[in-house]
């Protein structure tokens, strides 16, 4: 009985903690720090959209825009450490569940540890990179996603296990865009506490934002699906080249830009949830 007394215990102590200011402070850290490199892709795809700009229109084109500046090197810094937060906001959730009522679902805290993982990653790409490490977090995504395919599908079976993640990833975005149309996200603020004008201005955000990352999300599987398909990995693109994509369609640079302004609103939706974000 002693022993399950202080299990328990253990366990208590454990989700006090992971329900602590600390990690409230970490997770809203993670969500300016999101919305900081949404903002920059955004805005390095302006510049492509009008100038044709050879910079990345990427996670790396972003750190890469932060180096540059004064006092770069630490903006990476926190950055990183920021992002590292939402990490661990992240596998609190995988571990005691989400807030609300139905946080508990085995499928809500599976998301949340797959969440875990990537903001982990691209924390240590970042703080790589400020560490000195130039070939971390900056890299091309679009090479990736070639070379990374390639490899895929030198594997038995590789065009299955391609098209089957291309798939994925579209399906991903679509679900992403469909629920910022339906305004999911309203579930997860304090929509209590804004006012009737700050209401109508974050449901703007979530749904323009959500609905332009949920469609290059869709794109970019579209193209790894392609890639299986024809075999062909360079069919495969990143964030940059499917951004660049939307420049050559009939629509011109205009749609690009519209994607664009859609990830700056995200960006900015991002930092709505820093501050009414239910932890």
């Amino acid at each position: 009985m002693a022993t399950g007394s202080v299990t328990a215990g253990g366990q208590d102590r454990v989700r006090r903690a992971a329900n602590s200011k600390a990690v409230d402070v970490a997770a809203r850290a993670g969500f300016v720090a999101r919305g900081i490199i949404y903002v920059l892709i955004g805005v390095l795809s302006l510049r492509i959209a009008f100038s044709g700009g050879g910079e990345q229109a990427d996670r790396g084109g972003a750190i890469a825009e932060i180096a540059q500046k004064p006092f770069g090197t630490v903006l990476l810094w926190l950055l990183g450490i920021a992002l590292a937060g939402m990490a661990l906001w992240r596998l609190s959730e995988a571990a005691f569940g989400q807030a609300g009522p139905d946080g508990g679902k085995a499928s809500k805290r599976a998301m949340a540890a797959g969440r875990s993982v990537f903001y982990g990653f691209v924390a240590y790409s970042v703080l790589s990179f400020a560490a000195g490490d130039k070939g971390s977090g900056s890299g091309k995504s679009d090479k990736n996603s070639q070379d990374v395919t390639a490899k895929a599908l030198d594997w038995p079976g590789g065009q299955w296990i391609v098209g089957v993640a291309g798939a994925a990833v579209t399906a991903a975005g679509l679900w992403i865009a469909a629920r910022a149309v339906m305004r999911k996200f309203e579930k997860h603020l304090k929509m209590q506490e804004m006012s009737a004008r700050m209401r109508k201005a974050v449901d703007f955000f979530g749904v323009f934002g959500g609905a332009a990352r949920g469609i290059v999300f869709a794109t970019a599987g579209g193209f790894a699906i392609a890639a299986a398909v024809q075999h062909q990995p360079g069919k495969a693109k990143g964030m940059d080249d499917t951004l660049r994509t939307f420049a050559g369609t009939p629509a011109g640079p205009w749609l690009l830009a519209l994607i664009a302004v859609g990830l700056m609103a995200f960006g900015v939706f991002s930092w709505a949830n820093a501050r009414w974000r239910k932890v």
